[in-house]
């Protein structure tokens, strides 16, 4: 019986994924990636999250301005192995991770509880709760 337990991960991979993120994103910078879905399109690299074994690792980007992401996922991960020899030139490391990528909707879904906390209804609630909290001494 396997059990699946989420972990915190650990300060290699941490900086590991750190390293291999200024890699990924120093290449776009410099438009290595010669994709005609990318060509002009800013690319944030978010994030690179490595599996504990730091063999694969998952690559979060978003295009600046917004837009559409698929695209831009698609074509980075068609060009995953020339990034993955690209972080392989860059990155000390005694095995290079394979790359790929997803889109980041961690700022969609910071925009989504934005939008909610400033609806009037839950404004409201907002504030009575915060009133009810310092008429009874909490902080």
């Amino acid at each position: 019986m396997s059990r699946q337990t989420s972990r915190a991960p650990t300060q290699r991979q941490l900086r590991v994924g750190e390293e291999v993120r200024h890699a990924i994103a120093s290449a776009l910078e410099r438009g290595e990636v010669r994709d005609p879905a990318i060509k002009g399109v800013a690319i944030t690299v978010t994030e690179v999250r490595l599996s504990p074994d730091l063999k694969n690792a998952t690559a979060y980007v978003v295009p600046l301005g917004g837009g559409d992401a698929s695209e831009v996922v698609e074509a980075l991960n068609r060009a995953s192995g020339f990034l993955r020899g690209w972080v392989g030139r860059n990155v000390r490391l005694r095995h290079i991770p394979r790359v790929s990528f997803e889109a980041d909707i961690s700022f969609d879904e910071a925009q989504r509880i934005e939008n909610a906390l400033k609806n009037p209804h839950v404004a409201r609630d907002i504030i009575r709760n915060t009133e009810d909290d310092l008429d009874h001494g909490e902080d």
